[in-house]
């Protein structure tokens, strides 16, 4: 029985894919780096304050992007592609960009268990309406 274009294509990894871990990396290193540096050596002012919030943008895209790209090669069927780089690293931009909301949220006493289940909620609600937008077009 010979096997399909699609399962010869899901056992290499496609080189916008290591892209994404190469930028996985950099991006864990950078913003975990930064936070431990940020953290021990600096004085809590306003500067400081924004870039922990970059640095946690960044420290939290970078650790979840492997997830999210497993999850993405996991889940696709084995008759369509996979998604491409831009995708994985979207999602992984959405993760970030929910944790550090949950963040800035916290400083004040704001975030509720309620208000993050539906700041998540609407995270995962756009994603979709996104992706099966794309997947309307392919």
């Amino acid at each position: 029985m010979a096997k399909s274009n699609f399962s010869q294509e899901r056992s290499s990894t496609p080189p916008d894919h290591i892209g994404v871990i190469i930028a996985s990396i950099v991006l864990i290193v950078v913003g975990w780096g930064g936070l431990y540096y940020l953290v021990n050596a600096q004085i809590p002012r306003v500067g400081p304050r924004w870039i922990f919030f970059v640095l946690l943008f960044l420290a939290v895209a970078g650790t979840v992007m492997p997830v999210i790209r497993y999850l993405n090669v996991r889940f696709t069927p084995l008759d369509r592609p996979l998604p491409p780089g831009g995708i994985i690293v979207r999602q992984s931009a959405w993760a970030g960009l929910l944790v550090v909301t949950y963040a800035w949220l916290q400083i004040p006493r704001v975030l509720t268990l309620p208000i993050a289940f539906f700041m998540a909620l609407a995270v995962v609600v756009i994603e979709v309406f996104l992706r099966s937008r794309e997947l309307s077009r392919e």
